[in-house]
């Protein structure tokens, strides 16, 4: 993890911690997917997953960082904004939504390692389970089938996400083309009452 990427505190094993590895399983199987995660193959994730806490304002996950372990992080409690610089500005990032407990955050830089594209703030006291790339090798290696269902599991949420941003950015289209229809109308009856 680069420190940019790192999470703000000591990461503790979930499976030192059983009844919260238990409620990140049960997060981790339910239904949201085609493919989905059995409570004992989720218990399988959860065992290689780290626990980490975030204070109200903190950065998890910021926009542009280079991702060098790639952890994702599934919250277990609290919320989370996700805004983008990208598309709003430094100065005055795009807020895209706020995520609670059963979201997962960073998982695309859990798969390819790309730089964040989005920056994810605890708007409060923030409690997620974390799973690095390394985390991942090693579910790979000792339970291959349980990991190609959390990567099918993981790639339909990055999906579906797509899916939502490309609807929300067909109503801005559309928002942008009525706006400039509007200001064409404007202009052209003011133009109109100049010339009179």
């Amino acid at each position: 993890m680069s420190p940019t990427d790192a999470p703000q505190f000591r990461v503790r094993p979930l499976g030192e911690l059983p009844a919260l590895a238990e409620v990140a399983a049960g997060m981790l199987s339910r239904p949201k997917a085609m493919v989905q995660l059995t409570l004992e193959e989720a218990r399988q994730v959860a065992a290689r997953m780290g626990l980490v806490g975030f204070p109200v304002g903190a950065t998890l996950l910021r926009e542009g960082a280079e991702s060098a372990s790639g952890h994702m992080l599934l919250i277990l409690e609290g919320e989370v904004s996700v805004d983008s610089e990208a598309a709003g500005g430094p100065d005055a990032p795009l807020a895209l939504s706020v995520l609670g407990p059963g979201e997962i955050i960073g998982e695309m830089a859990l798969l390819d390692g790309a730089p964040r594209a989005v920056s994810c703030t605890a708007v409060s006291v923030v409690q997620a389970a974390g799973l690095s790339r390394r985390g991942l090798e090693e579910l790979m290696a000792e339970a291959p089938v349980v990991a190609a269902k959390l990567v099918v599991v993981l790639a339909t949420r990055i999906a579906d996400r797509l899916r939502a941003v490309s609807q929300q950015v067909q109503v801005y289209a559309q928002l942008a083309a009525e706006s400039h229809d509007e200001l064409s109308r404007i202009r052209g009856a003011i133009e109109r009452s100049g010339s009179r």
